[in-house]
């Protein structure tokens, strides 16, 4: 198998050298997909492992009733031919052939169907959960809200953490697990019941992990829920399952399964995290301070749409350099980005007001912008939220 690797990758490699365009080893994705994986993933749950199961079942099935029609059908072509001597049958009906693909038929689905409809429903019972995680899909991150169980009260944005240049720059080297990673995992004890609840904010996303057969849509004003019990530590990756706009390949789901003492740490590491995150609205920023975390928020969040350079896309999305909103009144594009505009979602409900104030103020003093009034603290931020 490892010379199979090296020769398939030496082979790739030619080919990109001879189409002029780099080439770099292939390796697996930690916790996401193999190379020549042909099968499903390695289950960690036990749903996983009976999907995995009834698969390879009904896979046997199938090529058991291909091998067995085919068969008979070729035979009676071989063995029945007209070079032979023989001569068409002229019966019409037989009562027991009529009865045989009945029955049988009958009995090949109810097979299919005991295992199927078992796992099915044991799929839909989320009850007695031990922790309860909130996966929210806006374009394009998830955000993750721990609402019941050990950790309840922690909430995070998750944003695919592969470098923008790796993206745009096909010349660029790309890791293991390209478009895989994230900025902040969700983190869930091993052996527990964990049942997500999904929603959305904007389109249709879809939340799922093929180690845990999981997948569940998440849509706006709907909630919908799911559950997996991941039985060994580990990382695994998985990514919004429905079509949700142009950066839909760019929203990656990855949980890190740890041990209960390990989980516990990160429990309090991340409350410690956000409280000391917590900024108070009424302090009043420098512009330079407001810049540097604006950058930070911008790159997380808006990036994707109005691009690095602020020139946005064309007949898509519009450019914050030299618009005269950014450039204008800041009341006015306040509003906008507390409560969303034409296709643009609010973030009065994901972002603080320090990083509301922080990212404006970055966006009218960048580029070539200039605002008069160029700078937004988060009390004004506080005051149009009201």
């Amino acid at each position: 198998m490892k010379h199979a690797k090296r020769l398939q990758s030496l082979m790739l490699g030619a080919l990109l050298l001879a189409a002029g365009l780099p080439s770099w080893a292939v390796n697996d994705s930690q916790g996401g997909p193999a190379v020549n994986q042909l099968n499903f993933q390695q289950p960690v749950t036990q749903i996983a492992a009976d999907v995995y199961q009834l698969h390879n079942w009904m896979m046997w099935i199938c090529v058991a009733i291909f091998i067995g029609v085919f068969g008979v059908m070729f035979y009676s072509i071989f063995k029945h031919r007209k070079s032979l001597g023989h001569k068409p049958a002229t019966f019409h009906e037989s009562t027991t052939v009529e009865i045989a693909w009945t029955v049988v038929p009958f009995v090949i689905i109810i097979l299919m169907a005991l295992p199927a409809t078992k796992t099915v429903v044991a799929m839909k019972d989320t009850s007695n959960a031990d922790i309860t995680i909130k996966a929210t899909g806006m374009q394009w991150k998830w955000g993750y809200d721990y609402l019941k169980g050990e950790g309840e009260g922690i909430s995070f944005l998750s944003n695919l953490s592969t470098p923008r240049a790796q993206v745009v720059d096909a010349s660029q080297a790309k890791g293991d697990n390209y478009l895989l990673e994230v900025d902040n995992p969700v983190v869930v004890p091993v052996n527990k019941k964990i049942r997500i609840v999904t929603t959305a904010t904007d389109v249709i996303h879809a939340w799922g992990v093929p180690a845990f057969s999981v997948k569940q849509d998440a849509i706006p004003g709907f909630v919908r829920d799911t559950w997996f019990r991941a039985e060994k530590v580990g990382t695994y990756r998985g990514n919004c399952y429905e079509l949700c706009g142009k950066e839909h390949a760019f929203m990656p789901i990855v949980v890190n399964v740890v041990s209960n003492e390990d989980y516990q740490k990160w429990v309090d590491g991340k409350k410690k995290e956000m409280a000391a995150k917590a900024d108070d609205p009424n302090k009043t920023w420098t512009v330079d301070e407001l810049k540097q975390r604006g950058e930070k928020v911008y790159a997380a969040n808006c990036v994707a749409c109005h691009q690095a350079n602020g020139k946005g896309v064309p007949g898509a999305f519009p450019a914050l350099d030299g618009s005269p909103v950014v450039t204008g009144p800041k009341a006015a594009q306040i509003g906008i980005v507390l409560n969303g505009q034409r296709g643009m979602p609010a973030f009065k409900q994901t972002l603080s007001e320090t990083e509301i104030a922080a990212v404006i103020t970055y966006t009218r003093n960048s580029w070539t912008n200039k605002a008069s009034e160029n700078i937004v603290q988060p009390a004004e931020v506080v005051a149009a939220r009201k």
